[in-house]
């Protein structure tokens, strides 16, 4: 008996040999399809392919496709774990031509496969064929099947499309007969809904285009697309009925009976095939880069976890069980998927902690729903409002709550529920209106009311499509804009980060079908992510299709300057001590700016440390990792909280760098851990080199340093060699020896200076007047006293000059003027035995009004003072005098 790994295996190499390309599973997170929330088949891939947009370097292709099923128009979850073969994950095994091969070797390949390869007994099989498509019919009769087993299917159950219009065609399917003793008819017949015939594969032939008038015609590349349901076909191999009896999923189910110590295949097997295939469907999507949120894809998510962990808590589970089975799923796949063994730890740590969250809520919210449906009778339904309670207070679910009730005979009154959450809409908008947002800002509420919150892609990829929701031109909304349009544009999901936490808005392009645009920044408002752009070429429409590609240089420099800031708020930390904390950052494409908390400048020897340990650690090389907890758990683990940002119930906590001695918090020896929503490196050494530019002062007690990294930090080491050679040359001396030479200089020249100062003294003071070094002393009022207006000496001579007056008189006053260029300097001296007569404060004060200025001041024996116009001199000499009058 085969198991799912050899059957897996079985069927990709027999189309290896029959000349197909085995392509790996694409993600679950489609980036080619913004209709999707999950890829749900393995054509998600190849739909270029199929278009003729894409082109690759293979025509034929097989894969094992992961899918997902648990949200929108394909939605499994609610049958999941109370049916044969209903899953939330599953693999689709399929074969794909692009224009190579048609009909006359799809269908031999898959009779070949199933009857030769899987060994199925033909008489056990049936097929059909769309109505009218009778060159199929005729190939199945050529490969021995009876006509009366070849069924006509006139419905759109053998007819394939994509949407309303495009690339179609019709469909032939392989049904298998589990004999009369299973209740169900053939397909197209009233019984086709039981279980007697099941489909074990459908192959498409692409070979339509379908208008918008409802008219076809052939496609000039006609194609072909398979799918095979890997758990269907295997059961069917392993001589079951049930999905949950193949080997795969029997491993899961015992691994869960394990640790809940409840009887595998007993009264309660429902809660085991629950838990075995959520714990698939978790773990793949966490592998793919979606995490546990409130919106979007990390929503259902959430659903799938929580589903899951209430059937442990009903198998009794008092502890967190989840990620103790990630290890048997990791055994039985991993080899077939590495991304899955790759993620393991991620996984695990995922559901441990949101496990341990949901069940401090969980028996609180179960007694809830217990108090309010112990006086309901089978067949009532719970009220909205209790069910809207139980989903905004304690995070279930409306499907969670239903599943719960299901198991009394309850149901749910969904029309309540739904009015409950448009009254809290409408007090979310009230909120909004009177926040203090500009006006035009709440129609982004509006945006979000209608099409929901924009899904960021952009940790994961720089390319991805996505659908315009809404178009904002001029303050309004409009269905249509064209080129030279200035547009505010929204989308479904967009890889372009929107600016948030020091971290600016990317920038880029969106195509369409027919039209481009020029995206110049990107914000955020009420969940939705703005692109704000200029139309280039064409039209963009509501609605539309289209790609968004971030500008990938300058995103890069911007992850690379947001990595480095978290390296240097660490290294800040060390070298200044644990007081250091962010006060703001600008991580911008050209430079970062990091502001902190410190009360001083930092010396050379702080600047050059901190440097130096931000490289080292960006030499070290070590992986970015991030992971998504609550913010109690995050500053448990010793993660930095960022300045100013605001937190929701879930955070990112991103790791980086590796120390040797004592670790940080709990998360053994992590350098730098902090709370952070924007994009990084992968690994430090993407950040190529940092370069501190300086450190100056940002406000009263915050520093601020302003730093490069990568290309631009080595563009401005080298600009700097370059200026230290230009001027070693013009010292002429080497580039080592700059410093010693300028030191020598500076020294000369404050010797000179010294000289300069000393002979402008003299030069002040010469002339041979024996009472005044050429200046005639007056007697006033009984003192002596000289006035004298000087140039070519600055305000800081005038008290030496004085001093050297005072000295040649014995007693008196002085009174210097000293015209500085542009502004003049005032002083006044009197020697000690004359103060009683008259002060140098009173002669300063008097004679700077005269010269355009404003105060002065010192003491009664040396006052200074300045003024703005030396022309009025004799002025202010004049009032000096008549100050000494009195």
């Amino acid at each position: 008996m085969p198991s799912l790994n050899e059957i897996r295996s079985t069927f990709l190499n027999y189309f290896q040999k029959q000349g197909h390309e085995i392509v790996s599973s694409s993600p679950l997170v489609p980036r080619n399809d913004p209709t999707l929330m999950f890829t749900n088949s393995g054509m998600v891939q190849f739909k270029n392919c199929f278009t003729g947009v894409e082109k690759r370097d293979y025509t034929r292709a097989t894969t094992s496709q992961k899918c997902v099923r648990a949200g929108g128009k394909h939605n499994d979850l609610d049958n999941v774990g109370y049916t044969a073969r209903h899953h939330t994950f599953f693999e689709m095994l399929g074969n794909f031509s692009f224009g190579d091969y048609f009909k006359s070797e799809a269908i031999p390949f898959a009779w070949e496969l199933v009857t030769k390869e899987f060994g199925i007994d033909k008489s056990r099989l049936l097929t059909t064929v769309y109505h009218t498509d009778d060159e199929a019919f005729e190939m199945w009769k050529k490969l021995g099947v009876p006509e009366d087993r070849i069924i006509r299917i006139a419905t759109s159950d053998n007819f394939w499309q994509m949407g309303p219009t495009g690339p179609c065609g019709p469909c032939t399917e392989i049904f298998y007969d589990h004999g009369d003793h299973i209740w169900g008819g053939p397909p197209g017949s009233p019984e086709e809904d039981g279980d007697r015939f099941i489909e074990i594969w459908n192959v498409v032939f692409m070979q339509n285009e379908r208008f918008e008038d409802g008219s076809m015609t052939d496609l000039d590349m006609q194609s072909i697309d398979t799918g095979m349901g890997l758990e269907r076909i295997g059961a069917l191999l392993q001589g079951s009925h049930d999905n949950y009896d193949t080997d795969l999923f029997k491993s899961l189910i015992e691994a869960s009976a394990n640790v809940t110590n409840v009887d595998p295949y007993g009264d309660q097997n429902v809660h085991h095939r629950v838990i075995a295939d959520h714990l698939r469907s978790t773990s793949f999507l966490i592998a793919d880069g979606v995490m546990p949120s409130n919106d979007g894809r990390g929503y259902v998510l959430r659903r799938i976890m929580r589903r899951a962990m209430r059937h442990a808590h009903l198998l009794g589970a008092k502890d967190p069980v989840m990620h103790q089975l990630v290890p048997a799923l990791v055994s039985q796949m991993g080899d077939a998927y590495p991304e899955l063994r790759q993620a393991q730890p991620m996984i695990e740590e995922t559901l441990q902690l949101e496990e341990t969250r949901f069940k401090q809520t969980l028996d609180r919210g179960l007694k809830l729903l217990d108090g309010e449906v112990a006086d309901l009778n089978e067949g009532d339904a719970l009220n909205g409002e209790t069910a809207f309670k139980l989903y905004d207070t304690y995070g279930f679910p409306l499907d969670l709550t239903q599943d719960a009730l299901r198991e009394k005979g309850l149901t749910v009154d969904t029309d309540g529920f739904d009015a409950a959450m448009e009254e809290q809409k409408a007090k979310a908008r009230a909120a909004w209106a009177g926040s203090g947002e500009a006006a035009d800002a709440t129609i982004w509420f509006d945006v979000a009311e209608a099409g929901g919150v924009t899904e960021f892609l952009g940790y994961d990829t720089e390319v991805a499509e996505g659908q315009v929701v809404a178009l904002i031109k001029n303050g309004a909304q409009v269905n249509r804009v064209a080129k030279g349009d200035s547009v505010q544009i929204a989308v479904n999901q967009t890889p372009f980060y929107a600016e948030s936490g020091g971290q600016v808005g990317d920038t880029g392009v969106i195509k369409v079908d027919g039209g481009e645009a020029r995206v110049t920044d990107t914000r955020k408002a009420a969940g939705v992510f703005i692109h704000f752009a200029e139309v280039t070429e064409g039209e963009l429409s509501k609605g539309a299709a289209a790609q968004l590609i971030v500008d990938h240089v300058r995103r890069s420099t911007i992850r690379a300057n947001h990595s480095a800031t978290h390296l240097l708020h660490e290294a800040l930390r060390e070298a200044l001590g644990e007081h250091v904390a962010q006060r703001g950052s600008l991580n911008a494409p050209d430079r970062l700016r990091f502001d902190f908390s410190h009360a001083k400048a930092l010396t050379a020897d702080e600047l050059a440390r901190v440097e130096r340990d931000v490289n080292a650690y960006i030499r070290q090389n070590t992986e970015v990792t991030t992971r998504i907890m609550t913010p109690d758990d995050a500053r448990a683990l010793g993660a930095q909280a960022l300045f100013g940002e605001k937190y929701g119930d879930e955070v990112r906590v991103v790791s980086m760098g590796v120390q040797d001695g004592s670790g940080k918090g709990n998360d053994g020896n992590t350098y730098s851990l902090e709370l952070c929503g924007g994009t990084h490196v992968r690994q430090t050494g993407d950040i190529g080199a940092f370069v501190a530019l300086g450190d100056s002062a940002s406000s009263a007690g915050v520093r601020r340093i302003e730093a490069l990294t990568g290309q631009a930090a080595m563009e401005y080491l080298a600009q700097q060699d370059q200026r230290l050679a230009e001027v070693a040359l013009v010292l002429k001396t080497k580039p080592a020896e700059v410093a010693d030479r300028v030191r020598g200089l500076m020294d000369e020249r404050k010797k000179l200076e010294n000289e300069v100062a000393q002979l402008r003294r003299e030069l002040a003071m010469a002339g041979g007047a024996s009472n005044g070094g050429g200046v005639e002393a007056k007697e006033i009022n009984g003192v002596k006293f000289i006035a004298q207006v000087l140039s070519g000496v600055s305000g800081k001579d005038l008290p030496a000059l004085i001093d050297e007056h005072k000295e040649r008189l014995g007693t008196g006053a002085v009174l210097l003027i000293a015209d500085t260029g542009g502004k003049v300097a005032v002083a006044a001296g009197v020697t000690k035995d004359a103060t009683d007569k008259v002060s140098a404060v009173d002669l300063v004060k008097a004679a700077v009004p005269e010269l355009g200025g404003k105060g002065g001041g010192g003491r009664p024996d040396m006052a200074q003072g300045g003024g703005k116009d030396v022309a009025n001199a004799d002025a202010a000499i004049a009032a000096a005098e008549a100050a000494i009058t009195g």
